[in-house]
């Protein structure tokens, strides 16, 4: 599991197009969230194996971030290009789902950009170092 987790003074994006065949189309095709930690998910191919411990090692990093700059906004984001594997999309759609439940039951406002959509994106990313944290679980 790999996280690029960024502390965004705004997050706007836009459906483009499906990535693959059986994506739902999205509930809304585009969205902006002000002042939340923007988070880059990347489900490796033996995560599976290891979900529960994930979710929970995931929340915590997020939450971590999140508490530095007192956000109480998240957006989790399916991005599959920062390992050599890939978890199935079932599996990653599954996570998502259960790690943006864990987040909100923790006080956390959670979107999750559209599963198996490519988006564009619009992000305002403050400058320091901080903001801006890769983590490798």
């Amino acid at each position: 599991m790999k996280l690029l987790m960024f502390h965004a003074e705004r997050f706007g994006y836009r459906a483009h197009a499906r990535t693959f065949d059986g994506a739902p189309d999205p509930d809304a095709a585009d969205r902006t969230v002000d002042a939340a930690v923007v988070v880059f998910v990347h489900a490796e191919e033996d995560d599976a194996n290891r979900e529960a411990k994930l979710v929970s090692k995931a929340a915590r990093n997020v939450k971590w971030l999140a508490n530095k700059r007192a956000l109480r906004n998240v957006v989790l984001h399916s991005f599959t290009h920062l390992a050599d594997t890939k978890a199935p999309a079932g599996f990653a759609s599954a996570f998502l789902e259960a790690l943006a439940r864990r987040l909100d039951s923790n006080g956390y406002a959670v979107t999750i950009t559209p599963f198996g959509w490519s988006c564009a994106w619009d992000i305002d990313v403050h400058g320091d170092p901080i903001a801006k944290v890769f983590k490798s679980i």
